[in-house]
């Protein structure tokens, strides 16, 4: 088994969430960090722990990152922090996984599975580094987690938030020699 350290320049976490129903409102965390401990001869030995810091939330919008890192959303102030620890792996086929694990947002603590696709190891051409990729995808209902806000029903029906958020991790770590 290898360690994995996550790249946190060649790494991110996003998020899409339905605003008034009709559009995703779309943003990104930009510092992720934690590690993957990868066995390549059983694929279902691997673990995984992030983090990634609440605080560097960005949609392009100051105003709106503002109000998503206010008590009313994340309280970043309070919840500085969304993890991810794993508890299982499940391997599937053409290089696809199934990773469940305990995601921790907003201060609670939800079963989650994150559909994976990942990539390598390959040889870096930067100094011999071997790196691996992955894409690892989950929804979640924001209300699962204690996001309360934007419950506010519309005459069209929806809701001022969605309560599904789609997060995904794009991630490169480096096995560590």
């Amino acid at each position: 088994m290898k360690k994995c350290t996550i790249d946190p320049d060649h790494s991110v976490a996003t998020f899409a969430i339905r605003h008034l129903g009709i559009a995703h409102v779309r943003g990104m965390f930009n510092k992720l960090s934690g590690c993957v401990y990868y066995d390549a001869a059983d694929i279902s030995r691997s673990t995984v722990e992030a983090e990634i810091d609440v605080t560097s939330l960005s949609t392009g919008i100051k105003k709106r990152d503002d109000h998503v890192l206010s008590d009313e959303m994340l309280d970043a102030a309070r919840y500085p922090t969304i993890t991810f620890k794993s508890t299982k792996v499940i391997p599937a086929a053409g290089g696809k996984v199934k990773v469940q694990g305990e995601l921790t947002i907003h201060g609670v603590t939800k079963p989650a599975v994150l559909e994976v696709e990942y990539f390598g190891p390959v040889k870096s051409p930067f100094g011999g580094e071997v790196s691996l990729g992955f894409t690892a995808r989950t929804m979640v209902n924001r209300k699962d987690f204690g996001v309360n806000w934007g419950d506010d029903v519309l005459d069209t029906g929806g809701l001022v938030a969605g309560k599904e958020v789609e997060i995904t991790l794009d991630v490169e770590a480096d096995l560590e020699q």
